[in-house]
């Protein structure tokens, strides 16, 4: 199951491609600007959410490996 991260993540990148569109529609590149930058950032959230569960889940499966 995503975490917060990895929702906030997508929802950037989503975001950011709706700025990007409506930028280069409109001629406003700074705003096409913006949202490729916004895109990226959601990628670099969702990376680190997903190293967090990952690590998470790491953790989980060492823990019960323990108790047996």
């Amino acid at each position: 199951m995503p975490n917060r991260d990895e929702v906030t993540g997508k929802l950037e990148q989503v975001k950011g491609k709706v700025k990007q569109g409506v930028g280069r529609a409109t001629g406003d590149e700074p705003l096409a600007n913006e949202g490729a930058d916004e895109e990226a950032a959601g990628h670099v959230r969702e990376g680190i959410g997903t190293a967090k569960r990952k690590v998470g889940e790491t953790v989980e499966k060492i823990g019960k490996q323990v108790k047996r």
